[in-house]
């Protein structure tokens, strides 16, 4: 079976345009997948039965693993199974009647709007990091970007006259989103004051630099935003993610339709972007149970 991985592997990359976190994701659970049908002398595709998917996804249960990885497994397991079969290496697909484990929405933490302001204001001198930490901290809640397309940009992609940006999502897809005014201002003076002092030789494409003047990376602008809320007096756990989730929540909150924010993250299915939904009526509810006599 192993054969196939290499074909599939392919096939999700030049086929379905994965990027390439999602296609090692996909990879480490077909390796898996894999191993365990071997263990159990399912040489080829027609030996594959409806339950060895089912058994295995009783071995990945046993072995701890959460609902939503199993699902995220079962996910890659039945796009193999369909590969499989529209290749022609296989004459059934013993996924199809397999259902995915139930998985418990859980629902983003978020910050207030206050707590926003406090992180957005941690960078407070006029040093080229502090101003280039404080223009990528406004750019992420202005625009819900994901942290790989915030370090990703390049200086083209970002129009502060205009107030846009083009980022680059999942599998390549562009997008164009609006900046604001706030974020727009930082990215100005960053690229006016600072980024010159860290691009020392002058030729670097990127737009947010470190202080070496190599691209910034995701785990280094991971420990930028857990110093600025350190520094900001944030008790909560803090991710890059946690601006986006706040990005979205907060237009929702403030009468943003549920297709505009879909298309401003870059979601393909707007079942993904409901889920902010839920998390407004989650707030409203907590409100109302704080300050109604009856709540």
């Amino acid at each position: 079976m192993n054969q196939y991985l290499d074909l599939f592997l392919n096939y999700l990359l030049v086929e379905k345009g994965l990027a390439r976190n999602s296609l090692d994701s996909y990879g480490r659970d077909m390796v898996r997948y894999l191993d365990f049908l071997e263990k159990r002398g399912c040489g080829t595709p027609a030996a594959v039965r409806s339950a060895d998917v089912a058994d295995f996804l009783a071995h990945l249960r046993s072995l701890g693993l959460a609902p939503r990885s199993r699902a995220r497994a079962l996910s890659a397991v039945r796009m193999f199974h369909r590969f499989l079969l529209v290749e022609g290496y296989a004459d059934a697909n013993p996924t199809a009647i397999i259902e995915a484990p139930r998985t418990l929405a859980k629902l983003p933490q978020v910050l207030s709007g206050r707590e926003v302001e406090e992180l957005l204001a941690a960078p407070g001198s006029n040093s080229p990091r502090d101003v280039r930490d404080r223009a990528m901290l406004e750019l992420l809640y202005a625009t819900g970007l994901r942290v790989s397309e915030l370090v990703g940009l390049r200086v083209r992609d970002v129009n502060v006259t205009a107030g846009y940006l083009m980022a680059s999502g999942k599998g390549g897809k562009e997008r164009l989103v609006p900046m604001g005014e706030s974020a727009c201002a930082w990215v100005s003076r960053y690229l006016a004051e600072a980024r010159s002092v860290m691009d020392r030789g002058g030729d670097n494409v990127h737009l947010f630099l470190t202080r070496l003047g190599d691209r910034m990376t995701r785990q280094a602008f991971w420990n930028i935003i857990k110093k600025r809320a350190l520094e900001a007096g944030i008790r909560k756990t803090i991710y890059p993610h946690t601006l986006r989730h706040s990005f979205a929540t907060h237009l929702l909150e403030n009468g943003a339709d549920l297709r505009s924010v879909q298309a401003m993250l870059g979601h393909a299915d707007l079942a993904t972007t409901q889920i902010y939904t839920h998390v407004t009526r989650e707030r409203l509810k907590r409100i109302h149970e704080e300050h109604h006599p009856r709540g």
